[in-house]
């Protein structure tokens, strides 16, 4: 997952990230006050390789990164939470 603050950056990192690794879009939300989360999944080694990809991707577009994570193999009951 990557969370910024800003549409244009989320969709700019989201963009890079499909582009650059075979990952799907499993949910994109905005949260409030400007802050937009989106979450991919895919194998690890796409998954941290795109999140890598749209870290740098999102930087151009002037936005604010928030945060960023890869959670291999994550819990089934965390599923709900997202």
């Amino acid at each position: 997952m990557i969370e910024t603050r800003g549409l244009t950056a989320a969709v700019e990192a989201l963009d890079a990230m499909a582009k650059a690794a075979n990952v799907q879009l499993t949910s994109f939300k905005k949260v409030g006050s400007g802050l937009v989360t989106v979450i991919i999944e895919g194998d690890v080694a796409a998954v941290s390789s795109a999140i890598e990809v749209g870290r740098q991707a999102h930087i151009q577009t002037g936005g604010e990164l928030i945060s960023s994570n890869v959670i291999p193999r994550p819990h089934s009951e965390l599923a709900k939470i997202l």
